[in-house]
Protein backbone atom coordinates (compact mmCIF):
# COMPACT_ATOMS: atom_id res chain seq x y z
CA UNK A 1 0.00 0.00 0.00
CA UNK A 2 1.38 3.39 -1.01
CA UNK A 3 1.79 6.15 1.56
CA UNK A 4 0.97 9.57 0.16
CA UNK A 5 2.31 12.68 1.88
CA UNK A 6 2.45 16.33 0.88
CA UNK A 7 6.15 15.93 0.10
CA UNK A 8 5.76 12.96 -2.28
CA UNK A 9 2.73 14.21 -4.20
CA UNK A 10 4.99 15.14 -7.08
CA UNK A 11 6.25 11.54 -7.29
CA UNK A 12 2.66 10.31 -7.50
CA UNK A 13 1.78 12.93 -10.12
CA UNK A 14 1.52 10.39 -12.96
CA UNK A 15 -2.16 10.08 -12.12
CA UNK A 16 -2.80 13.60 -10.86
CA UNK A 17 -2.14 17.16 -11.86
CA UNK A 18 -0.40 18.74 -8.89
CA UNK A 19 -0.74 22.48 -9.39
CA UNK A 20 1.51 23.38 -6.46
CA UNK A 21 3.28 21.60 -3.62
CA UNK A 22 5.90 22.25 -0.95
CA UNK A 23 6.62 20.75 2.46
CA UNK A 24 3.47 22.35 3.92
CA UNK A 25 0.72 21.92 1.37
CA UNK A 26 -0.35 20.76 -2.07
CA UNK A 27 -3.19 21.89 -4.30
CA UNK A 28 -4.50 19.59 -7.01
CA UNK A 29 -6.79 20.51 -9.89
CA UNK A 30 -7.69 17.23 -11.57
CA UNK A 31 -7.10 13.52 -11.94
CA UNK A 32 -6.80 11.39 -15.05
CA UNK A 33 -8.90 8.31 -15.69
CA UNK A 34 -7.92 5.26 -13.65
CA UNK A 35 -10.31 2.90 -15.43
CA UNK A 36 -9.44 -0.73 -14.82
CA UNK A 37 -7.03 0.09 -11.97
CA UNK A 38 -7.43 -0.29 -8.23
CA UNK A 39 -5.52 2.14 -6.07
CA UNK A 40 -5.16 1.82 -2.29
CA UNK A 41 -3.22 4.49 -0.43
CA UNK A 42 -2.69 5.76 3.08
CA UNK A 43 -2.93 9.55 3.09
CA UNK A 44 -0.63 11.01 5.75
CA UNK A 45 -2.07 14.52 5.46
CA UNK A 46 -5.26 16.48 6.03
CA UNK A 47 -7.22 16.56 2.80
CA UNK A 48 -10.25 18.49 1.57
CA UNK A 49 -11.50 17.46 -1.87
CA UNK A 50 -14.54 19.07 -3.48
CA UNK A 51 -16.18 17.24 -6.39
CA UNK A 52 -17.40 19.71 -9.03
CA UNK A 53 -18.49 17.27 -11.73
CA UNK A 54 -18.83 13.52 -12.20
CA UNK A 55 -19.23 10.67 -9.74
CA UNK A 56 -16.97 8.06 -8.20
CA UNK A 57 -17.03 5.47 -5.43
CA UNK A 58 -14.30 4.67 -2.95
CA UNK A 59 -13.59 3.07 0.38
CA UNK A 60 -12.61 5.33 3.27
CA UNK A 61 -11.07 3.30 6.08
CA UNK A 62 -12.94 0.27 4.79
CA UNK A 63 -16.36 1.96 4.46
CA UNK A 64 -17.91 2.46 0.99
CA UNK A 65 -18.87 5.99 -0.11
CA UNK A 66 -20.09 7.56 -3.34
CA UNK A 67 -18.89 11.09 -4.14
CA UNK A 68 -21.00 13.25 -6.43
CA UNK A 69 -21.19 16.88 -7.52
CA UNK A 70 -20.85 19.34 -4.61
CA UNK A 71 -19.71 16.59 -2.21
CA UNK A 72 -16.76 17.45 0.02
CA UNK A 73 -14.40 14.64 1.03
CA UNK A 74 -12.51 15.31 4.27
CA UNK A 75 -9.65 13.16 5.54
CA UNK A 76 -7.41 13.32 8.58
CA UNK A 77 -3.84 11.96 8.50
CA UNK A 78 -3.49 8.18 8.21
CA UNK A 79 -6.78 7.76 6.37
CA UNK A 80 -6.83 4.76 4.00
CA UNK A 81 -8.46 5.45 0.62
CA UNK A 82 -9.26 2.78 -1.96
CA UNK A 83 -10.70 3.35 -5.43
CA UNK A 84 -13.94 1.39 -5.90
CA UNK A 85 -15.02 2.65 -9.32
CA UNK A 86 -14.55 1.76 -12.98
CA UNK A 87 -13.48 5.33 -13.61
CA UNK A 88 -12.11 8.26 -11.65
CA UNK A 89 -13.05 10.81 -14.32
CA UNK A 90 -14.20 13.54 -11.94
CA UNK A 91 -13.53 17.25 -11.83
CA UNK A 92 -12.46 18.41 -8.41
CA UNK A 93 -10.46 20.87 -6.37
CA UNK A 94 -8.25 19.53 -3.57
CA UNK A 95 -6.25 21.14 -0.76
CA UNK A 96 -3.81 18.92 1.14
CA UNK A 97 -2.01 20.04 4.31
CA UNK A 98 0.84 18.29 6.12
CA UNK A 99 0.26 17.16 9.74
CA UNK A 100 2.95 19.55 11.00
CA UNK A 101 1.39 22.50 9.20
CA UNK A 102 -2.03 21.66 10.62
CA UNK A 103 -0.51 21.46 14.09
CA UNK A 104 0.99 24.93 13.65
CA UNK A 105 -2.28 26.43 12.46
CA UNK A 106 -4.92 24.74 14.57
CA UNK A 107 -4.33 24.34 18.28
CA UNK A 108 -6.18 21.61 20.13
CA UNK A 109 -9.44 22.94 21.58
CA UNK A 110 -12.98 21.78 22.21
CA UNK A 111 -14.25 23.12 18.86
CA UNK A 112 -11.44 21.53 16.82
CA UNK A 113 -11.92 18.27 18.70
CA UNK A 114 -15.66 18.31 17.99
CA UNK A 115 -14.95 18.92 14.29
CA UNK A 116 -12.42 16.09 14.14
CA UNK A 117 -14.80 13.62 15.79
CA UNK A 118 -17.58 14.64 13.43
CA UNK A 119 -15.42 14.32 10.30
CA UNK A 120 -14.25 10.85 11.30
CA UNK A 121 -17.89 9.74 11.37
CA UNK A 122 -18.96 11.79 8.31
CA UNK A 123 -16.02 12.07 5.86
CA UNK A 124 -18.28 13.03 2.93
CA UNK A 125 -20.51 16.12 3.24
CA UNK A 126 -22.90 17.49 0.63
CA UNK A 127 -22.43 21.25 0.32
CA UNK A 128 -25.01 23.80 -0.71
CA UNK A 129 -24.40 26.12 -3.68
CA UNK A 130 -23.13 28.99 -1.50
CA UNK A 131 -20.76 26.73 0.45
CA UNK A 132 -19.40 25.28 -2.80
CA UNK A 133 -18.84 28.79 -4.17
CA UNK A 134 -16.97 29.85 -1.01
CA UNK A 135 -14.68 26.81 -1.19
CA UNK A 136 -13.88 27.58 -4.85
CA UNK A 137 -13.23 31.25 -4.08
CA UNK A 138 -10.66 30.38 -1.43
CA UNK A 139 -9.14 27.66 -3.62
CA UNK A 140 -8.80 29.95 -6.64
CA UNK A 141 -7.27 32.76 -4.58
CA UNK A 142 -4.88 30.38 -2.84
CA UNK A 143 -3.93 28.87 -6.20
CA UNK A 144 -3.19 32.28 -7.72
CA UNK A 145 -1.07 33.35 -4.74
CA UNK A 146 1.00 30.16 -4.76
CA UNK A 147 1.53 29.82 -8.51
CA UNK A 148 2.11 33.49 -9.30
CA UNK A 149 5.33 35.47 -9.03
CA UNK A 150 6.89 35.00 -5.55
CA UNK A 151 6.64 38.03 -3.28
CA UNK A 152 7.81 39.07 0.16
CA UNK A 153 4.75 38.16 2.27
CA UNK A 154 3.66 35.13 0.27
CA UNK A 155 3.89 32.72 3.20
CA UNK A 156 2.03 35.04 5.55
CA UNK A 157 -0.73 35.63 2.97
CA UNK A 158 -1.05 31.87 2.44
CA UNK A 159 -1.30 31.28 6.19
CA UNK A 160 -3.94 34.00 6.53
CA UNK A 161 -6.01 32.62 3.64
CA UNK A 162 -5.96 29.11 5.06
CA UNK A 163 -6.83 30.37 8.55
CA UNK A 164 -9.81 32.28 7.13
CA UNK A 165 -10.84 29.22 5.14
CA UNK A 166 -10.80 27.10 8.30
CA UNK A 167 -13.04 29.59 10.10
CA UNK A 168 -15.49 29.46 7.19
CA UNK A 169 -15.26 25.67 7.20
CA UNK A 170 -16.10 25.41 10.91
CA UNK A 171 -19.05 27.76 10.39
CA UNK A 172 -20.25 25.53 7.54
CA UNK A 173 -20.08 22.53 9.87
CA UNK A 174 -22.57 24.25 12.18
CA UNK A 175 -25.24 23.33 9.64
CA UNK A 176 -24.54 19.70 10.46
CA UNK A 177 -24.42 20.52 14.17
CA UNK A 178 -27.13 18.11 15.19
CA UNK A 179 -24.70 15.30 14.40
CA UNK A 180 -21.91 16.75 16.54
CA UNK A 181 -21.13 14.82 19.75
CA UNK A 182 -22.74 16.67 22.63
CA UNK A 183 -22.48 14.33 25.62
CA UNK A 184 -18.97 14.02 26.98
CA UNK A 185 -17.71 11.70 29.65
CA UNK A 186 -15.89 13.03 32.72
CA UNK A 187 -12.43 12.47 31.22
CA UNK A 188 -13.31 14.44 28.07
CA UNK A 189 -14.75 17.27 30.16
CA UNK A 190 -11.47 17.44 32.09
CA UNK A 191 -9.55 17.43 28.80
CA UNK A 192 -11.59 20.36 27.46
CA UNK A 193 -11.21 22.18 30.78
CA UNK A 194 -7.46 21.78 30.46
CA UNK A 195 -7.32 23.14 26.88
CA UNK A 196 -9.46 26.10 27.94
CA UNK A 197 -7.04 26.87 30.78
CA UNK A 198 -4.03 26.71 28.47
CA UNK A 199 -5.56 28.79 25.68
CA UNK A 200 -6.91 31.52 27.98
CA UNK A 201 -3.77 32.10 30.07
CA UNK A 202 -0.88 34.46 29.36
CA UNK A 203 1.91 33.98 30.01
CA UNK A 204 1.25 30.26 29.86
CA UNK A 205 2.51 28.05 32.64
CA UNK A 206 4.66 25.28 31.21
CA UNK A 207 4.31 22.86 34.13
CA UNK A 208 1.63 20.18 33.81
CA UNK A 209 1.30 20.23 37.61
CA UNK A 210 -0.02 23.82 37.56
CA UNK A 211 -2.98 22.87 35.34
CA UNK A 212 -3.58 19.60 37.18
CA UNK A 213 -3.82 21.51 40.45
CA UNK A 214 -6.41 23.89 38.94
CA UNK A 215 -8.44 20.85 37.80
CA UNK A 216 -7.98 19.06 41.15
CA UNK A 217 -6.35 15.99 39.60
CA UNK A 218 -2.81 14.59 39.48
CA UNK A 219 -0.40 15.50 36.66
CA UNK A 220 -0.12 11.81 35.75
CA UNK A 221 -3.90 11.48 35.38
CA UNK A 222 -4.11 14.70 33.32
CA UNK A 223 -1.48 13.44 30.88
CA UNK A 224 -3.22 10.06 30.66
CA UNK A 225 -6.53 11.78 29.85
CA UNK A 226 -4.91 13.93 27.13
CA UNK A 227 -3.11 10.96 25.59
CA UNK A 228 -6.27 8.84 25.53
CA UNK A 229 -8.43 11.67 24.17
CA UNK A 230 -6.28 13.24 21.46
CA UNK A 231 -3.05 11.24 21.23
CA UNK A 232 -0.89 14.01 22.72
CA UNK A 233 0.41 14.35 26.27
CA UNK A 234 -0.48 17.36 28.39
CA UNK A 235 3.08 18.67 28.01
CA UNK A 236 2.88 18.44 24.20
CA UNK A 237 -0.37 20.40 24.16
CA UNK A 238 1.09 23.09 26.43
CA UNK A 239 4.11 23.40 24.16
CA UNK A 240 1.90 23.84 21.08
CA UNK A 241 0.37 26.92 22.68
CA UNK A 242 3.64 28.28 24.11
CA UNK A 243 5.38 27.92 20.72
CA UNK A 244 2.62 30.04 19.15
CA UNK A 245 3.26 32.79 21.71
CA UNK A 246 7.03 32.58 21.14
CA UNK A 247 6.55 32.93 17.38
CA UNK A 248 4.26 35.92 17.77
CA UNK A 249 6.56 37.81 20.13
CA UNK A 250 9.84 37.05 18.35
CA UNK A 251 8.35 38.52 15.21
CA UNK A 252 7.70 41.78 17.08
CA UNK A 253 10.93 43.70 16.61
CA UNK A 254 9.92 46.34 19.17
CA UNK A 255 10.73 43.79 21.91
CA UNK A 256 14.23 42.62 22.76
CA UNK A 257 14.92 38.88 23.16
CA UNK A 258 15.24 39.42 26.92
CA UNK A 259 11.90 41.25 27.05
CA UNK A 260 10.24 38.39 25.16
CA UNK A 261 11.70 35.85 27.59
CA UNK A 262 10.42 37.92 30.54
CA UNK A 263 6.97 38.34 29.01
CA UNK A 264 6.67 34.58 28.60
CA UNK A 265 7.83 33.97 32.18
CA UNK A 266 11.06 32.14 31.37
CA UNK A 267 13.50 32.22 34.32
CA UNK A 268 16.44 33.47 32.24
CA UNK A 269 17.74 34.00 28.70
CA UNK A 270 19.67 30.74 28.72
CA UNK A 271 16.57 28.68 29.50
CA UNK A 272 14.58 30.57 26.88
CA UNK A 273 17.31 30.01 24.29
CA UNK A 274 17.35 26.28 24.94
CA UNK A 275 13.54 26.11 24.66
CA UNK A 276 13.53 27.94 21.31
CA UNK A 277 16.44 25.82 20.03
CA UNK A 278 14.54 22.64 20.92
CA UNK A 279 11.33 23.66 19.15
CA UNK A 280 12.65 25.77 16.25
CA UNK A 281 16.10 24.32 15.66
CA UNK A 282 17.80 27.71 16.09
CA UNK A 283 18.40 30.42 18.66
CA UNK A 284 15.83 33.17 19.32
CA UNK A 285 18.07 35.71 17.56
CA UNK A 286 18.51 33.43 14.54
CA UNK A 287 14.77 32.84 14.36
CA UNK A 288 14.12 36.59 14.34
CA UNK A 289 16.85 37.27 11.77
CA UNK A 290 15.55 34.51 9.47
CA UNK A 291 12.04 35.92 9.78
CA UNK A 292 13.21 39.45 8.95
CA UNK A 293 15.24 38.19 5.97
CA UNK A 294 12.18 36.41 4.58
CA UNK A 295 10.15 39.57 5.06
CA UNK A 296 12.71 41.60 3.11
CA UNK A 297 12.69 39.38 0.03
Amino acid sequence: MKKVTVENFNEEANKTEVTYYDDRLAIIDSITSLKGETTRVKVDASLALLCLKGETSLYINGEAYTIRENDLLLCHPNTILEDNADSMDIEFRCICLSPEYIKQMTLISKSTWDARQFIEKHPVLHLGPEETAIFCQYYDLLRSKLTGTPYRHQREVTDALLSAFMYEFHDALDRFGKSFPRNYNSAENLFFGFTELVSSSFPKKRAVAWYADKLHITPKYLSAICKATCGHTASEIINQYVVKDVQMLLRRTDKTIKEVANMLDFPNLSFFGKYVKKHFGCSPREYRENYLQNQAR
